[in-house]
């Protein structure tokens, strides 16, 4: 089924009568208020209607709009609140790629910060120490590959922050390339955000199975 130029059919990594598995691309949003933009709960519900099931869709977990990569999304209200339970308790694994400006001094290390939104804006930023509406912000790097002026990093999201990877690395020194909120320089962002959320590993709400999942990035991603 095609959605404003979206087939959202060829989206769908695995599906059975609790769950969907997608792919999304990047610069598609998973919700938008916007009715002249595609989005990947609006394709999906249309997508389950005209298969005759309940347009029913939890949405548990999000990738920003430029963001490429894996999600799940719950087909009814149980398989839903599960998921989130698990998002909730850590036991849902996310691990993405970034490709970032520059190649860290650190080949692997842990980012701990405390992050809070910029009030009347759509960005993040880091503080010294905590406040108000601060919330802790940790993620586990490792540098996979070297290039001239840039790395390829894999990324264990422990803590789910507004633009948390963007702006940890960006605060780190090493702002994703592509990223045109927090990379000043923005390299490479006519191929977009150098960000994709490659494996997501989780127990099926149902029948409680291991459930895991790994996707490549698209040709325009850098260094892959």
């Amino acid at each position: 089924m095609n959605t404003f130029g979206l087939n959202i059919e060829e989206t769908i990594i695995f599906e059975d009568k609790d769950i969907i598995v997608c792919r999304k691309p990047g610069g598609i949003p998973v919700q938008t208020r916007r009715s002249t933009m595609m989005d990947m709960e609006s394709g999906l519900k249309n997508y389950l209607a005209k298969k005759g099931e309940d347009p029913y869709l939890a949405v548990v977990h999000r990738l920003d709009q430029p963001v490429q990569g894996i999600l799940v999304f719950g087909k009814n209200q149980r398989s839903g609140a599960r998921l989130s339970e698990q998002i909730q308790t850590g036991q849902m694994e996310k691990i993405y790629l970034a490709c970032v400006q520059g190649i860290p001094v650190d080949k692997e290390g842990v980012l701990e910060d405390q992050i809070e939104k910029v009030p009347g804006s759509n960005l993040s930023r880091i503080v010294g120490k905590k406040t108000k509406n601060s919330r802790k912000a940790v993620l586990e790097y490792k540098v996979l590959k070297e290039g001239k002026e840039c790395s390829l990093l894999e990324i264990h999201l422990k803590t789910g922050r507004h633009h948390q990877i963007r702006v940890q690395l960006a605060h780190m020194g090493h702002p994703i390339i592509g990223d045109t909120k927090y990379n000043e320089e923005r390299n490479g962002g006519r191929n977009g955000l150098g960000l994709c959320a490659g494996k997501l590993s989780f127990l099926h709400p149902k029948t409680g199975e291991k459930m895991e999942f790994e996707v490549k990035p698209d040709g325009k991603f850098p260094m892959v």
